[in-house]
């Protein structure tokens, strides 16, 4: 019987979530299976894979086909990089303990990126909420602004009023000057 190791879709509309399941190839897709091995949650950020590490491997070295997202799982979290390096112990290149260092090297490594995500991931979020609220902040700035000048416009009609009283004082200035030179 071939197997194969892939996705089993759950969740509603827009918001999947993903067994990772060993099933018959010729099952439908989210049909009868053999074994639930793990799940997989593209909705956050980054993903939640969650697998049983041993049964993947042991599923895998039986021969299970992944497929082509399950194998980008599987990658991701050092499946298929732990059966590389079991078969290079098999040939002979590599002792046992030569295998475990570099996968736990490989390990460390991989959670370094993880945690260096995540952490961007908050400071990002952190920049952008502090640019927020001194957008808002500014925002309220300039509405208190408008309604401070919105409630005095009695001193600004005022102005007004003493302006437009003396510039027809000033015109009438004017006026007695072009008088008394046509007069003259």
């Amino acid at each position: 019987m071939a197997t194969k190791i892939r996705l089993q879709r759950h969740g509603k509309k827009g918001k999947p979530f993903y067994y990772i399941v060993v099933a018959d190839a010729r099952a439908p897709r989210d049909g009868r299976f053999i074994e639930r091995v793990g799940s997989y949650n593209p909705n956050t950020n980054p993903a939640t894979i969650d697998i049983n590490f041993e049964k993947t491997l042991e599923w895998v070295n039986n021969g299970a086909q992944p497929t082509d997202t399950c194998r980008a799982i599987l990658s991701y979290k050092g499946v298929l990089y732990k059966k590389h390096l079991q078969g290079g112990v098999k040939k002979g290149a590599l002792t046992e303990e030569q295998a475990e260092t570099k996968f736990a090297e490989w390990l460390d490594q991989k959670d370094g990126k993880i945690t260096g995500k995540k952490s961007n991931l908050n400071a990002a979020k952190d920049e952008a909420r502090k640019l927020a609220l001194i957008a808002e902040a500014k925002k309220k700035e300039d509405k208190a602004a408008a309604i401070v000048a919105k409630n005095t416009p009695v001193a600004e009609e005022v102005a007004e009023e003493e302006v437009t009283e003396e510039a027809p004082a000033e015109e009438a200035a004017a006026d007695t000057e072009t008088e008394a030179e046509s007069a003259e």
